[in-house]
Formats: structure tokens, sequence, C-alpha cells
């Protein structure tokens, strides 16, 4: 379109195409409907054994092919006649003609039929009468155009076809479209004929893309395992490795068979269109190509592969938000209990029948932590509880919290486990032992009294904000009363749990306690393993 709103020739052009194809599509199709129905017609009544109206019949249909052949004619013509006014005189007469006898053979007929109870074919001419009156009645729109083109043909014209107006401002938008579309790509031309190859990688770059070619099959494969490239024009008959296997071993390699392809050929036949796409490409071009369609067509190409880098970037970026957030999820709580909320679980609530329950707490820590600077106590009970967490990884314990200067943990929870207790006592033992390692460093006057028991439990989930894994029960209360009815740097076990290590640890017998809540109890103070 140029400054004063006139089409240019390159538009003019493909608008007078649109709209000639949009005016045979909306003529011809009601001229092969007259035929068919006025032969449907023929049909029935050669069953129902009508036959006064078979003359009558097949005067419509020929009138019907006249009539097709007569548009075809008027469609196809491309020149502007001497005699306008003349031309189209004679196109008008030439059209009408075999309208009119298509419908007054069909009116006649209709009548007759209507009279004579012969309503089996009513239906079908009152269709063909439908299609001559409609064609009718768009004759001078198409008169107007056939005689000088688009250039001379009114609004009112268009609007009579009741489509050809919106198929002309498509046609000028997706031409607005395309010029804004335009993108660049790194492509490499793959083609062992020189002036093919220079004349495509030529108007490849005139276009504003990075280019770069090959003669071979052998040698293009060299290439892209070196550089990255967006597209792939890849010509199928080359002396040393034919299209075909090059393309197969692309789409075999994992870190090339994304890129795109657009085979070309001079074997513009079906099955080489068909084995090439079933490989793989993703279109294909016969020699010689018409530039305009190659513009498009590698366009098209890298505006997909665009699109598909930028999905598999945010499937990427999603991949490791979702990774993200199930480290968070295990940070929290345990990775069986996180499987069982991923795959849908609106409640995590478990019985356990046997596990044990261990609590350490640092004896005396308030105090020394009254006279540390904040960031030097964060910093202190952060070694010494990331310490018992690696503890936890070796032993298959789980952490359940921490509580001010306090540590909880349980074996057998979530998921059970036979070796729960000598687990846990493994895992005291070795918690005795990291904190001495960390006094000998810091020399701080820290101890640690840890206690244990087993026996059942509940565990489960609970909190919409800041929720926490967390286990409950009688259990849970006695390991907590072995632990602060314990000794400073001891392990403070009961003779439930000494009972299932089995004279595997060295115990020593502390003799009757009054437990809070639980009244007198046998406990024992956990030494070492046996050797």
């Amino acid at each position: 379109m140029n400054a004063s709103g006139i089409p240019d020739e390159t538009e003019a052009r493909r608008l007078s195409i649109a709209l000639r194809a949009h005016l045979r599509q909306e003529f011809v199709a009601p001229a092969a409907a007259i035929v068919g129905f006025a032969e449907i017609a023929l049909e029935e009544i050669e069953r129902l054994g009508l036959q006064d109206y078979r003359n009558d019949l097949e005067r419509i249909v020929n009138a019907g092919f006249s009539l097709q052949e007569r548009l075809d004619d008027a469609l196809s013509q491309t020149g502007i006649p001497d005699d306008i006014d003349g031309y189209r005189a004679q196109l008008r007469h030439d059209l009408r003609t075999p309208i009119n006898a298509v419908k007054g053979y069909g009116e006649m007929i209709v009548e007759d039929a209507a009279d004579s109870g012969h309503d089996a074919i009513l239906s079908d001419l009152k269709r063909l009468l439908d299609a001559a009156n409609g064609m009718l009645t768009r004759i001078d729109a198409l008169v107007v155009f056939t005689g000088q083109g688009m250039a001379a043909m009114p609004e009112t014209a268009t609007d009579s076809f009741g489509g050809a107006s919106r198929v002309i401002d498509a046609i000028r938008g997706a031409e607005r479209h395309s010029a804004l579309s335009d993108i660049s790509g790194r492509i490499l031309v793959v083609d062992d004929n020189d002036s093919n190859r220079d004349l495509v990688a030529r108007r490849l770059a005139r276009d504003g893309h990075a280019v770069e070619t090959t003669g071979g099959g052998a040698e293009a494969l060299s290439l892209l395992e070196d550089r990255d490239f967006d597209l792939i024009l890849l010509d199928i008959l080359m002396p040393d490795m034919s299209g075909y296997e090059v393309l197969a071993r692309l789409k075999a390699d994992p870190a090339m068979h994304e890129i795109p392809v657009i085979m070309i050929s001079a074997l513009d036949e079906v099955d080489s269109i068909v084995r090439c796409i079933e490989a793989g490409a993703v279109d294909y071009m016969p020699k010689p190509f018409e530039p305009a369609l190659l513009r498009a067509r590698i366009r098209a190409c890298l505006e997909n592969k665009l699109f598909r880098d930028r999905e598999r970037a945010m499937i990427e970026e999603i991949r490791k938000a979702k990774e993200q957030n199930e480290a968070l999820l295990l940070s929290i709580l345990p990775k069986a209990v996180v499987e069982r909320i991923n795959d849908g679980a609106s409640m995590v609530a478990d019985h356990i029948p046997e596990a044990t329950i261990l609590f350490a707490d640092l004896v005396d820590f308030t105090p020394f932590a009254g006279n540390m600077a904040a960031a030097d106590v964060v910093g202190f009970l952060n070694r010494i509880f990331s310490a018992f967490d690696r503890l936890a990884d070796r032993f298959g314990a789980e952490k359940i919290k921490t509580i001010g200067d306090a540590y909880m943990l349980a074996v057998g929870i979530p998921e059970p486990r036979e070796d729960h207790a000598e687990a846990a006592a493994r895992m005291a033992l070795a918690m005795i032992e990291a904190l001495e390692d960390l006094k000998a460093e810091s020399k701080a006057p820290i101890r640690l009294r840890i206690g244990l028991h087993a026996g059942p439990a509940i565990a489960g989930v609970i909190g919409e904000r800041k929720f926490a894994y967390d286990i409950w029960g009688a259990t849970v209360n006695l390991a907590s009363r072995m632990e602060s009815h314990g000794a400073p740097d001891r392990i403070h076990i009961s003779k439930a749990l000494a009972r299932r290590l089995d004279g595997k640890f060295v115990l020593t017998p502390r003799g009757p306690i009054e437990v809070k809540g639980a009244g007198l109890m046998e406990t024992y103070f956990l030494d070492g393993e046996r050797t």
C-alpha cells in the first residue's frame, strides 16, 4: 500500500488472485449444485418410473454444464477487453441464458410434480432453483470484476459476495503481519551444486540470515557437531552421502534431532516427499525455488523453532522450580511423605506400630549462650545440629524438629524398619562422639543428654502455613522423660528399648527411678556397642 492508500502492484496482483479464487468458489459451487441436484432427480425418476420428467431434467443438466463452462472462461480471463461495455453485456447474456433455462424447466417440473403428487423429487428441485436464484442476484458483481479487474470493482459489488471484503482484508492483514514477523537465524545450506548453493546462500544473506554452506553430507555433520544452527536446508542427491542418510543421522542424535530440516531436491515426486517427512523433515522444496515461497517456509520454520526453544526454556524453568520446591519440601518433610503429597494425598496420618524416638538436649546451654552475640549463638547451634543432621542421614534416622537447644529424631518413621532400635542406639553414640569433637575445637563447656524409648506412635503432617511433620503418643512422651531424667554426656534408655537391643550393646542398669507420668521404671545407660 503506497502513501495515497492505493495498493501497489504486488499487493494488487495478490488481492486480485485472492478475490478471483473467492469468486470461483462463490459461483462454481452453486453451478455444480445445480448439476448435482438435477442428476439426483434423474436417478429418482428412473427409480420411480416417472419418465415424463426426463427430457426437462436432461435440459437442466446440459444448461448446468454450459453455465460451468462459461464461468470457467470468465474467471480465467486476465486481460481487459478493448470494448468493456460490449464484453460485459455479452457475459451477462451468456451467464443468464443457462440460468434462465434452469429456472424455467425447473419451475415447470415443480408445478407438474406438485399437481401429480410426486413429492419425492420436489425437495431436490427446490434446492436446485435456490442455487439458480442465488447466482442471478450476484451476476453483476462477477461481470464487473471479470470485465476490468479489482481496480474498478465497487464496494457494493464486493459486499454482494458476503465474504469477499473479508478475504481482501485478511490478505492485507497477512501482508502486514508477514512484513513485521521477519526473523533471522543461523542457517546451514547443504548442496553439492556450487551455483545452487551460492544462489540460496546469497538470497538468505540478503534476508538477514547468518549463512554457512557445505557441499557434502559428511562435512555438514562435522559442522553441526561444532556449531549451532537454527535451520538446515539439505539437498537429497549428493555424491558422498545422500540427504536421506544425513537426515537419519541428525534425527538419531539427541543433540541435533530438534534442528528443523527443509529438504531440497529436483526429485519432485510424492514418494520422495513422503519419505523425507516420515524421516523427520519439516518441509520439502523442489528445485528450482520460488524465492517468495522459500522465504515464507524458512520464516515459518524459524518461528516454530523460536516458539519450541521458548517452550523448552519454560519447561526447564518449571523443572528447576519444581526441583527447588521439592528440595524445600524434603528439608521439611520425609521423602515418603513428599511423594504421597505429590500423588495427591490430602492428609498424611499414620499409625506406626514400632519405632524408636530420640531426644537430645544441650546441658547448660542457656547460661553459656547468654554471654555470646546472637550470630555466635546461631552459628554454634548450626554447627552442632548440622553435624547431627549428617548423622541422621548416615544412620537412616528421620529428624523431626529442633526445639530451642533440643534435637528430636525417630528411626522407623515414616517407613518401618526392623533394626530401628539398633540404628537409634548407634546414632546416639555417634552424637555423643560428634559433640566431643566440637567441644575440643571450640573449647565450649557444652554437654549432651540423650534419652530413647521404643514403641508405637502416630505420625502426620499438620498446619496450613509452616506445616510440619510430627509424631505423638506415649512413646514420644516417655522418650522425652528418658532425656530429662538422664545425665550429662550419657544415653538414658528405657527397659523396653533395652530388650530390643538384644544384648548387642553395653548397658549399665540404673535401677528403678520415678518417672513423671509413668511411675516407677527400670532404666539403663547405653555405654557402647559390643564388639
